[in-house]
């Protein structure tokens, strides 16, 4: 297959190269519709600059990328610090893209910026993915299951996580088990929350949509889910999982705003023991995800693909439940079977 160069996108588009060039770094000299216009040309010719030049090509920069969308929340420090100082420990730098932009994305990558990238970034589709594996990019995913010569996935066995919730919730005589999901699609959401519902399934139990509310993984989004559920007047669930702790911190505190008592009312139970949950009123009841040890061994799968070490491989993490004060019996299920 060809590569496309810039000259072939300028001559597609009917400009000249400098053009081109000013688009493509977001020079501001141009008209919004000659931009827009070089922009869409590049994409359908799925043109990727080099941004370091071609002398770059055989060399290493001794960088490594992280690609993420956002560094809001608790799971987001912890894994950058983890991949920071495993990237220390093997003598490379570490850079950080948050960026929503694939195209930009995909130029620091194939454009040899960094040796090789961690990817935890939803804009990253399957017809990007098929160009980092043509490329022979080194890459570990974060937020998929890919495996490939030279990409590795490390992700957490969140399927399983959510069956262990679901599972604790019944036991304890849950019936009526609430969702609050963070984005629906993202891998670790979707995982969880199909998990969580084929376990109530198998024990012959129905998830009820209505039930199913969005905290985008944010104790405010959580907070006014929540409290708008309650002042609704429909029926309550017994119990209410949150996709991940600020979830379940900002669920709780809509419930006490409404006078609810959490456990003896209504159980919560979170995702990820965050260190704040263990010190919350009640601490939480949650599933403790090794974020430290995702982050490391991402680094290290990477580093051994690039260094030529080993092939992609899959790596799925499991979590173990942490059992609080947030949860507690459903005391009506257990008073009518005992009548």
């Amino acid at each position: 297959m060809t590569k496309i160069t810039i000259k072939d996108v300028a001559r597609e588009a009917g400009v000249s190269i400098s053009t081109v060039s000013n688009a493509l770094n977001g020079v501001d000299v141009l008209n919004a519709a000659t931009r827009d216009h070089v922009l869409d040309v590049a994409n359908r010719l799925n043109y990727i600059p080099n941004v370091n030049g071609r002398n770059l090509k055989t060399s290493a920069t001794k960088v490594l990328g992280l690609f993420i969308t956002s560094m809001q929340g608790p799971y987001y420090g912890i894994l950058t610090d983890s991949i920071y100082k495993e990237c220390e420990r093997n003598g490379y730098e570490l850079n950080v893209f948050v960026t929503k932009n694939d195209r930009n994305a995909l130029s620091n990558i194939l454009g040899k910026r960094v040796d090789g990238a961690i990817i935890l970034n939803e804009w990253i589709t399957d017809k990007h993915m098929d160009q980092l594996d043509k490329a022979k990019a080194p890459i570990v995913f974060l937020d998929r299951e890919k495996v490939s010569e030279t990409i590795s996935s490390v992700v957490f066995d969140s399927y399983k996580g959510g069956q262990v919730v679901a599972r604790y919730l019944m036991n304890l005589g849950h019936k009526r088990i609430g969702y609050i999901q963070g984005y629906s699609n993202l891998y670790d959401d979707i995982e969880r929350f199909r998990g969580f519902k084929d376990a109530l399934l198998e024990a012959g139990l129905e998830f009820h949509e209505e039930h199913r509310l969005v905290g985008y993984f944010e104790e405010e989004a959580s907070y006014s889910a929540v409290k708008s559920y309650v002042r609704s007047g429909k029926q309550l669930p017994d119990a209410f999982f949150a996709a991940n702790d600020l979830s379940a911190i900002g669920a709780i505190k809509a419930l006490k705003s409404e006078g609810l008592v959490v456990p003896e009312d209504i159980s919560v139970i979170g995702f990820d023991d965050i260190d704040i949950s263990e010190f919350f009123n009640p601490p939480i009841t949650t599933v403790n995800n090794p974020i430290a040890r995702q982050g490391l061994l991402a680094v290290n799968r990477l580093l051994a693909m690039i260094q030529n070490k080993g092939d992609g491989r899959l790596d799925k993490l499991e979590g173990n439940l942490v059992v609080r004060n947030s949860c507690s019996v459903n005391k009506m299920v257990f008073m009518n079977d005992s009548i």
